[in-house]
């Protein structure tokens, strides 16, 4: 099935139409690049697409949302769907094509393997959503299979999506570059987010804001000097006093290859945080970087 958008943008919903345009593309020695999203798109994917498109010829944006890496099937139920909406943001910025599988195209009947990468995947969301990361990498696995891409593209909110993603590629050989890009933040500097959508009661979303910059002002504190302990400590309670209901983690890891840190060593880092607000599960993170002398 192949839907014209506009003369410039394809939907695509089936591999085979997928693969003989990336053929077509490559034939003629255009490079193609990959944006993997879920949908209910926002700035932050739209400056991959762009990103996407500085580095590569041809462009494609899967928009998927993947049964499973849920753990909840209520966050499936309720996560946002709008394709017709992302549609147009997408051709708006230029992409070449939209990727829009069904579940059944990615998973037909019989389908029956799971990739699962270990080391970078415990602890962080891993320890926290159960299958979660077998099923992004399953799922990213089959995207870049499918599409033959040179580069992806991921942004860095996901920290710890990106090294599952990238230790995927290296250990199944898959010839792709996996790019990142800095996390966009809204106004306020809260993350830019899908679930942000869900943030609608009153004061959620001033309550929300306090979690970069609580993130801010502890990797500050890690990177003069003080107590770990009383950097985490200090940090939790002041989340959990602007009206989040729980902190799920708050680590230090080191960035190369997220290794749990006791301490600021002077080495890239990243403090990294999953916190529960107003029924809404918000993930960040911030690079620890060494004092300016």
């Amino acid at each position: 099935m192949l839907e014209t958008l506009t003369t410039d943008m394809r939907t695509l919903h089936a591999v085979a139409d997928l693969r003989q345009a990336v053929r077509d593309w490559k034939r003629d020695g255009l490079t193609v690049g990959l944006v993997p999203t879920m949908g209910a798109l926002h700035e932050g994917h739209l400056s991959l697409v762009r990103a996407a498109l500085r580095a590569t010829d041809r462009v494609i944006v899967s928009i998927f949302v993947n049964p499973t890496q849920f753990d909840n099937p209520a966050d499936l139920e309720t996560y946002p769907r709008v394709m017709e909406a992302d549609a147009r943001l997408l051709a708006e910025a230029g992409a070449h094509v939209l990727y829009a599988p069904t579940v059944a195209e990615m998973y037909p009947s019989g389908f029956a393997t799971t990739v699962s990468v270990c080391g970078v995947s415990d602890g962080l969301c891993g320890a926290h959503r159960p299958g979660h990361f077998d099923g992004v990498a399953t799922v990213v696995c089959k995207l870049f299979l499918q599409s033959q891409a040179d580069a992806s593209f991921f942004g860095e909110k996901d920290f710890q999506q990106v090294h599952v993603v990238r230790r995927m590629a290296a250990d199944l050989d898959i010839p792709i570059r996996v790019e990142t890009c800095p996390t966009v933040r809204e106004a306020d500097g809260l993350a830019m987010s899908s679930r942000n959508r869900r943030l609608t009661g009153p004061g959620d979303r001033d309550h929300a804001r306090a979690l970069p910059r609580a993130l801010a002002d502890a990797a500050r504190a890690i990177a003069d000097g003080q107590s770990m302990d009383m950097v985490m400590a200090t940090t939790r309670d002041r989340l959990l006093a602007a009206g989040f209901s729980d902190v799920e983690y708050l680590e230090l890891r080191r960035e190369a290859d997220l290794a749990p840190l006791a301490r600021f060593d002077g080495q890239p880092a990243r403090l990294l945080a999953a916190a529960w607000l107003a029924g809404v599960r918000l993930i960040d993170n911030v690079p620890v970087l060494p004092a300016k002398m």
